[in-house]
């Protein structure tokens, strides 16, 4: 569902309503096949960006009037560059502890001298 067409069919705009709607509706439109597909040209991850605060815009009341990362943090909401990055970090580490079809040495190597880790066991090199 487009985010023109809740706009149009949705009257009451509450945020719990309208959030509800976002993440079942929206998001996973833009979020598809992240994974694989990270944008990494800054104009493209400005469109995508662009969805989710146009429609950030429309809820009522409470943020409405603000700025976009004060709307993203009053609805708890994270931007989509953060959401991509922390589902690379969960596919990085479900490749370490061999929950994934990926093996970990085959894009990584852990690094045998890891003093700087802060006293983690693992540094691994790109």
């Amino acid at each position: 569902m487009d985010t023109c067409m809740i706009r149009k069919t949705i009257s009451y705009k509450e945020p719990r309503i309208m959030l509800s709607l976002y993440k079942t509706l929206v998001r996973p439109h833009v979020k598809y096949c992240s994974c694989t597909w990270n944008p990494y040209c800054s104009k493209d991850k400005k469109l995508l960006e662009k969805i989710q605060h146009r429609y950030t815009k429309m809820i009522i009341n409470i943020v409405q009037d603000k700025a976009y990362e004060e709307r993203l943090r009053c609805l708890r909401l994270w931007t989509l560059e953060e959401m991509r990055n922390r589902q690379d970090l969960i596919e990085v580490f479900k490749m370490y502890r061999g929950l994934s079809n990926v093996l970990l040495h085959e894009l990584f190597t852990l690094d045998e001298n890891s003093k700087g880790t802060s006293g983690q066991s693992c540094k691994l090199v790109h």
